[in-house]
């Protein structure tokens, strides 16, 4: 499956493109074809990519379930992929929160965990909030049971990132409930794992920054777990008041590279930025998998990143040339490794 990634000079040759039709006939060459084709029979231009690459995307994983399935590794496959699970989940939450229609949430969307696209869908033709989750807890999915018990309060103050803080909990603590061993396999998931707890709360404590939510209300919206940042070093962070201050105390961390951010971003409050480098950090962390022991679960964590990160890639390129922007520009969105 590795050796149907897209080579790098086919990003090249995308972005030299001069619209989104230039990219359908360019993908229409590689290993997305199959997909190219069934959807450019319903949908043209940017809905036939977000289409044929959503498809892609879901096959590509439901086959590593299927290679996997009764096995040990199943068990590893279905926490790594759990993560897109909880980032749709929330990324619809989002959508009805503020009444956003359903097809520009689709977009943003990533068929990978046990939500595939047709599950989705009805997801996104529910009216609200609520029914998100009643249908999530009709069709017996688990992240309903942290969703349902955090509505109440959701309901009162509409606050939707208590309904983010809770799906997010559960699913990192059942995570490393599940990876507690010794083996290579568990150390490798479980070190994926709290590098994402330690992303997670970073761009927590960004937000509280930004919204100048004190260090004790912020403690209740930590996740316990990471890897790098214990719960006080985060409170140390939101007690600075500023991002340049909470990013200067990352210095001796692996999260370091966030200093590199320009002063004028920082200082302007634009968490994207931040967001955006904290997710390339986790997609080479990744994909630096694939140098592992051929034998474990290093090499399925290496090709989930790099597959992810091709499609990343593509959406991001399709998307701009959408937009007038420079070439320039393209290309500092993209992550290469």
């Amino acid at each position: 499956m590795k050796r149907h990634l897209l080579d790098p000079s086919v990003f090249e040759t995308l972005i030299l493109k001069p619209d989104v039709e230039g990219i359908i006939a360019e993908l229409a060459n590689t290993a997305y074809k199959d997909e190219i084709d069934k959807a450019s029979v319903q949908y043209s231009g940017i809905m036939c990519v977000e289409v044929a690459l959503r498809r892609d995307f879901s096959a590509a994983f439901r086959k590593i379930l299927r290679f996997m399935k009764g096995d040990e590794s199943e068990k590893y496959i279905k926490i790594l992929l759990g993560r897109w699970d909880v980032q749709n989940i929330k990324t619809i939450l989002r959508g009805k929160n503020i009444h956003i229609p359903s097809a520009e949430i689709l977009e943003c969307l990533i068929p990978a965990g046990e939500l595939d696209d047709t599950t989705m869908i009805e997801l996104l033709k529910q009216p609200d909030v609520k029914a998100v989750i009643d249908l999530l807890a009709t069709w017996s999915i688990s992240y309903a049971k942290p969703l349902t018990r955090a509505f109440k309060e959701y309901s009162e103050t509409r606050d939707l990132s208590l309904l983010e803080y809770a799906i997010d909990r559960f699913y990192y603590n059942n995570a490393l409930r599940a990876v507690k061993g010794e083996s290579y396999d568990d150390r490798l998931v479980r070190e994926m794992v709290m590098t994402e707890i330690d992303v997670t709360n970073i761009k927590t404590v960004l937000k509280m920054i930004r919204d100048k939510i004190d260090a004790e209300e912020a403690r209740s919206y930590l996740i316990e777990g990471g890897i790098s940042l214990d719960t006080e070093k985060l409170l140390t962070m939101v007690r600075a008041g500023t991002m340049e201050g909470a990013v200067k105390l990352l210095e001796t961390t692996p999260y370091s590279f966030l200093s590199k951010v320009p002063d004028e971003t920082l200082k302007a409050g634009k968490i994207s930025v931040l967001e955006k480098e904290l997710e390339k950090y986790l997609i080479k962390l990744g994909i630096s998998r694939f140098l592992g022991d051929p034998l474990s679960i290093a090499i399925p964590i290496g090709y989930i990143w790099a597959k992810y990160n091709e499609i990343t890639n593509i959406r991001i390129i399709a998307r701009w040339k959408t937009a007038d922007v420079s070439e320039k520009e393209l290309r500092g969105e993209l992550v290469y490794v």
